[in-house]
């Protein structure tokens, strides 16, 4: 009886703390069908897609954007490896009619854009796999910050349902609300979105053309030149002092004069206005970007994002990538080699599933065991340590 007492108890309880958050959730819903319906939404498709409408989990993942959370070695070995050069080499050449569409009408080279296909999407592999709906408004109405910006993006989603340009039942995309195979925001796709193949609907779920164009136009309108390089790589001189920083913008001339030059050690002769980027510090690779690198950053508001898909882009053309090491004794993993460690893990007697190269919270339990073992910082990254620790068992 006692025991009833205290489930009663805990369960008054909690109906208690969770009363006024189904409150808020409830009130916020009716501003934003509100508005919605202010904004011109048809009725019938602010009920279909708010009537019923639950919070997800988008509110957790706030914080976590591998851009700026995961070491630069890391993010740019899962996102630059072998793999996804020799696919995106044969998606240039199967989708070259469409690309050099692309390219023709909106002056965007097309491996920026197959690079920017593989990074967002893997080649429309990986759309995301929450409504984007169902985000955006616990986004909007739950987020600790930038709730205003979400509620913008949930209204823009509404306007896209409304309008046709994308089935109900395929807008799914990722946490924040970005969908589609090169992973356009709401608003964006309203402002930027093409119909490259002229078939009437913009499509960027379906229709990788209207993704290309899409995303060349989002390029294009953000100052992206034809034909001139992103940057490249270069070599400080030693003990380095100088300014840096990616709106640090200046002649080719006043980089040479502090003891800059190519990688080679050759001068770096002429050449558009370009800002000092080191991504890891001056121990690291350097490099010289121009405001084709700008453009890039715009679409994701990271230099990581931006380094990733200017050297896939490079890859994919034939250039070399990043040649200078990065200044770390445990450099990051392939997806190839993740999906190793994660073999291996599991010949350890890990249960994490069928491997997928996707570190995720169990991945990085099993790791952060292995390293404990070790006598490794037990962080659970899956870093080149631990898997040749694992080879080697």
């Amino acid at each position: 009886m006692k025991a009833n007492h205290l489930c009663l108890v805990s369960l008054a309880a909690l109906l208690a703390f969770c009363a006024p958050a189904q409150a808020d959730w409830a009130s916020c819903l009716a501003g934003i069908r509100q508005s919605a319906a202010e904004a011109g939404v048809s009725r019938e498709t602010i009920q279909s897609a708010l009537g019923s409408l639950e919070p997800n989990d988008a509110v957790s993942f706030t914080d976590k954007q591998p851009e700026f959370t995961t070491p630069i070695w890391d993010y740019m070995a899962g996102l630059v490896d072998e793999d996804r050069v020799e696919e995106g080499r044969a998606l240039l050449h199967k989708h070259a009619h469409w690309l050099h569409a692309a390219e023709s009408r909106f002056g965007v080279d097309a491996p920026y854009i197959v690079a920017v296909w593989g990074v967002e999407s893997d080649f429309g592999k990986g759309f995301g796999k929450r409504p984007v709906i169902q985000s955006l408004a616990t986004l909007a109405c739950a987020a600790p910050r930038r709730a205003d910006y979400f509620r913008k993006e949930l209204m823009a989603a509404l306007k896209i349902v409304d309008n046709g340009d994308v089935a109900a039942e395929e807008f799914y995309g990722s946490w924040a609300g970005a969908f589609g195979h090169t992973q356009f925001m709401p608003t964006t796709f309203l402002s930027k979105a093409v119909d490259l193949d002229g078939d009437g609907r913009k499509n960027v779920v379906s229709d990788p053309a209207d993704a290309f164009g899409s995303t060349a136009n989002y390029l294009a309108k953000n100052g992206f030149e034809h034909h001139l390089p992103w940057g490249f790589e270069v070599k400080l001189p030693q003990n380095y002092a100088g300014p840096s920083g990616r709106t640090h913008r200046q002649a080719m001339s006043a980089w040479a004069s502090r003891g800059i030059t190519r990688l080679d050690g050759s001068p770096l002769g002429g050449g558009p206005r370009a800002a000092l980027l080191l991504p890891a510090g001056r121990e690291g690779p350097a490099f010289l970007v121009t405001k084709n690198f700008d453009a890039i950053f715009s679409y994701n508001a990271a230099e990581s994002y931006a380094l990733a898909i200017c050297v896939l882009a490079d890859r994919l053309r034939g250039l070399p990538g990043i040649q200078t090491p990065w200044p770390t004794d445990d450099p990051g993993l392939s997806r190839e080699e993740r999906k190793e460690l994660q073999t291996l893990l599991i010949r350890n007697g890990y249960q994490l599933g069928e491997p997928d190269g996707v570190i995720g919270t169990k991945t990085k339990e099993a790791i952060a065991d292995v390293q404990q073992r070790l006598g490794l910082t037990p962080d659970g990254r899956a870093g080149l340590k631990v898997l040749k620790a694992l080879r080697g068992g």
